[in-house]
């Protein structure tokens, strides 16, 4: 009887901690994409941070699904997707192609990871009641990300235009439901 309910305990504490435990598997993700860019190791980034948008979808589904959602999960959350799908992507492109374009590729770099913490943070104060206000920083990290495969074929300007739109759109007041 002892055993079963230390069983029944020990199970019941790793349920209210597997969500952040994948929120710290996407942050870790996130560095470690940010550290291979800085390498020149781009397609391990890339990676990286598409396995990064896995583990977050799985953390939001996991804390739903076990009813264990947090102040502190949601709050560990953003700050994990400022990494994974704001700075990591960033650098991607930066490293990739946007430093051959000097100051204007570094003010889009910083640019996007500014607007990216700004919706973040608007969306930790604000009731969503089922929808998003503005393009959630996942998706636009994990589009960003995916031009990347096309580095080799796209002329620099295009990543900043692209980086432009996806900034304004973060920070957009359009709301969509979520999904």
């Amino acid at each position: 009887m002892f055993l079963h309910e230390v069983l029944e305990q020990t199970i019941k504490k790793i349920k209210t901690q597997l969500a952040n435990v994948l929120t710290l598997t996407n942050i870790s993700l996130g560095a470690f994409a940010i550290i291979y860019s800085l390498k020149g190791h781009l397609q391990l980034s890339l990676l990286l941070i598409f396995i990064a948008a896995l583990a977050d979808r799985l953390d939001g589904m996991t804390a739903r699904k076990f009813n264990i959602e947090s102040e502190l999960g949601k709050q560990l959350d953003s700050m994990s997707d400022i990494i994974s799908f704001g700075v990591a992507p960033a650098l991607l492109v930066y490293q990739g192609v946007l430093f051959e374009l000097g100051t204007p590729g570094s003010f889009f770099t910083v640019l996007y990871i500014v607007c990216g913490a700004f919706r973040l943070a608007r969306f930790n104060i604000t009731e969503s009641h089922g929808f998003f206000t503005g393009l959630p920083i996942t998706a636009a990290g994990c589009i960003l990300t995916f031009s990347c495969l096309w580095l080799a074929f796209l002329p620099p300007h295009v990543y900043l235009f692209l980086m432009l739109i996806l900034s304004v759109l973060m920070i957009g007041s359009f709301k969509w439901r979520k999904i």
